[in-house]
């Protein structure tokens, strides 16, 4: 049985549409206050999680989610739904991540007992670099974060 919940979301004029409010309580509707859901906006759709800052729950909203789902400062009422993602959340790692995690021992399994968005931003920002020398620094700063795990 799927569960999902749809609902209309009008941003505030002020809004920097970074997150998404919830007009619902996501334990109430998906069992759990942090759950793992897929946001679909029109044809766009993209993997997340519920948070809760200040007793209210949201969805972060990426800028690149945002672009691909045509959001812009003028939209009006934007149809949102929330669908409970129980599918297993995987994280293809970059190659020349995978050879410098398996150079140090123990950071592969660090870098995966991380949580799914952490290894999903890491990978992502690796990938995104346009430089060489950019994706080199990325690759740094994710082994320095696991590095700082394992001690």
């Amino acid at each position: 049985m799927t569960i999902a919940r749809t609902f209309l979301w009008t941003p505030a004029p002020d809004d920097d549409f970074s997150t998404i409010p919830l007009p619902f309580d996501p334990k109430t509707v998906f069992g759990k206050t942090r759950a793992p859901v897929v946001v679909a906006i029109g044809t766009h759709s993209f993997r997340s999680t519920v948070t809760t800052m200040g007793g209210v729950p949201w969805v972060p909203f990426r800028k690149s989610n945002r672009v691909a789902a045509g959001v812009t400062d003028e939209a009006g009422p934007i149809q949102v739904t929330l669908t409970l993602d129980e599918t297993e959340r995987t994280v293809a790692v970059p190659t020349d991540l995978a050879h410098a995690l398996a150079a140090m021992p123990g950071a592969r399994e660090a870098w995966d007992a991380q949580s799914f968005t952490a290894r999903r931003e890491q990978a992502e920002a690796i990938e995104e670099a346009r430089r060489p020398e950019t994706r080199a620094k990325r690759i740094q700063s994710a082994l320095d974060s696991i590095r700082k795990k394992l001690e």
